[in-house]
């Protein structure tokens, strides 16, 4: 599989033309990968393509994968950032999410991380099954007490086909009220913020310099590159794509020369929902000259008049060219952006 990824990377090399800014080893659990995989990769990319000389190479990591020798293997390697999938600091919570990692495996994570990366990043969860406020504000402290340059809070979300979702289903895991999962969003916005740290996109917290750079690209319709089953892709204007997510198919079609992805053609209304859904989850929120100039005055005319009864009710407020969601409203903002769609 290394060596199809990596005559992938050859293969679609002339589809980035700009300096890379940010490298993201995630999906999966690539810190099975041992830090000599790792390091030919990045080798590979410096092969292909041009790397601007701040690049960002972050490497998803499990708590249980950290130990010392590791860590010093992928500074070596040429990771410079680590994003480690803590999720809570509660054992009851961990276990329901079936996760593999025990608390105290994240606690000694941490312990280590700190000591030899000065860039990184803890994943949480909040709204989880038997989670309050007080349980909430306590995971955030612990992970507070470790100082991350960022922090990422996701809302559990219950997929279908998992162990969770047919627990739900007979009702041996009783989920928190929507009203709770919001209370636990808010809380999280006011103290990150008093603790210093910018809330520059929804779930998103960092300390000044230390935005994620994939993270921001990626909202800001900045295009990316894939590689790997099941891997998407964007040119940072119409063409999406994504590749073939069985295994045996993307290894056979690389090794016939050819690129196991299908594409869709964003047409100009997708773009627009698009900018709209990913543009008001950010600290810059929507310019309505970049609608006029980018999609047509018809959509800035409906971008106006869509959002009139939002600025009425306090959801929006103005900062110069741009409309962005106020605080009281930031829970809301998916809710919100769909309503601003064109249909």
């Amino acid at each position: 599989m290394w060596t199809a990824m990596e005559k992938e990377l050859h293969l679609r090399s002339n589809e980035v033309n700009l300096p890379i800014e940010s490298i993201y080893f995630g999906g999966g659990s690539p810190s099975l990968l041992q830090p000599q995989k790792i390091e030919a990769m990045i080798t590979t990319v410096q092969k292909h393509f041009q790397l601007n000389p701040k690049v960002e190479v972050t490497l998803e990591v499990n708590p249980d994968d950290v130990e010392i020798t590791y860590l010093v293997g992928l500074k070596n390697a040429g990771i410079n950032r680590l994003s480690l999938g803590v999720q809570s600091f509660y054992e009851k919570e961990l276990l329901v999410m079936n996760r593999a990692h025990r608390a105290k495996q994240a606690l000694e994570a941490l312990d280590l991380i700190v000591k030899l990366f000065p860039n990184f990043t803890l994943d949480m969860i909040y709204g989880m099954p038997y989670s309050n406020l007080n349980s909430w504000e306590k995971n955030l402290d612990i992970a507070l007490s470790f100082n991350p340059p960022h922090l990422s809070a996701y809302a559990l979300t219950v997929e279908e086909n998992t162990a969770l979702f047919n627990q739900v289903k007979k009702g041996e895991v009783v989920l928190v009220s929507e009203e709770e999962v919001q209370d636990q969003y808010q809380l999280m916005i006011e103290k990150m913020d008093a603790s210093g740290y910018v809330n520059y996109e929804f779930s998103n917290f960092g300390k000044p310099d230390y935005f994620s750079v994939n993270n921001q690209n990626y909202w800001k319709g900045k295009p990316y590159l894939g590689i790997g089953p099941a891997a998407h892709s964007y040119d940072g204007k119409t063409i999406r794509k994504w590749n073939v997510s069985n295994n045996q198919l993307y290894l056979k079609a690389i090794q016939e020369n050819k690129l196991p992805y299908e594409q869709e053609v964003l047409s100009v209304k997708d773009q627009y929902n698009e900018y709209l859904m990913t543009g008001l989850r950010t600290i810059d929120g929507i310019s309505l000259a970049y609608v006029r100039q980018t999609f047509g005055l018809q959509y800035g005319r409906y971008l106006e008049e869509q959002a009139e009864r939002h600025f009425d009710s306090r959801n929006f407020y103005w900062d110069g060219d741009f409309m962005k969601i106020s605080k009281k409203a930031k829970f809301l903002t998916d809710g919100i952006a769909a309503d601003l769609f064109m249909v």
